[in-house]
């Protein structure tokens, strides 16, 4: 964590894009410490959303090379499982690309959506929306957690 801080925006769009992707990473605490440090709020909260909505964008194309003999042979996952939640996709549609910045569902989500070939750009749009939310509200938390102290 400590070398992506010290890398100032380019350390918070690394984090941010890992962030985003099936890779286990939190960018919310590189965030908030080049907050703290002084960094412009206004240009943190973009490189962070892009970095982040970026690396969304390339869970959505993993997605899209998947190959339904791979998801059997390999993540021995049943034709009647990944139907019954195309059904759950199909029902919402782009809409939850929206849902992508969650924690532990979000990448799935994202991966799925290209998986299913949902409309790039309309997934495109919500994901970027849920992103820009995720760190406005998380600025503003960072900001309050620091006036506290």
């Amino acid at each position: 964590m400590e070398s992506f801080v010290e890398w100032g925006y380019l350390g918070l769009f690394i984090s941010s894009f890992l962030g985003a992707t099936i890779i286990p990473f939190s960018s919310e605490i590189v965030f908030s410490l080049l907050i703290i440090n002084g960094y412009d709020i206004r240009v943190s909260l973009i490189v962070a959303t892009v970095g982040n909505w970026l690396g969304g964008l390339s869970s959505y194309y993993l997605g899209r090379l998947g190959k339904w003999s791979t998801l059997e042979k390999y993540f021995k996952l049943k034709k009647e499982r990944i139907f019954h939640f195309k059904t759950k996709i199909d029902k919402w549609g782009s809409l939850l690309a929206f849902f992508c910045w969650l924690p532990v569902v979000g990448d799935p989500i994202a991966v799925s959506l290209g998986f299913f070939r949902i409309n790039y750009i309309s997934v495109a749009v919500w994901m970027l929306i849920g992103k820009v939310l995720r760190y406005v509200i998380w600025a503003m938390i960072t900001y309050w957690g620091a006036s506290i102290l």
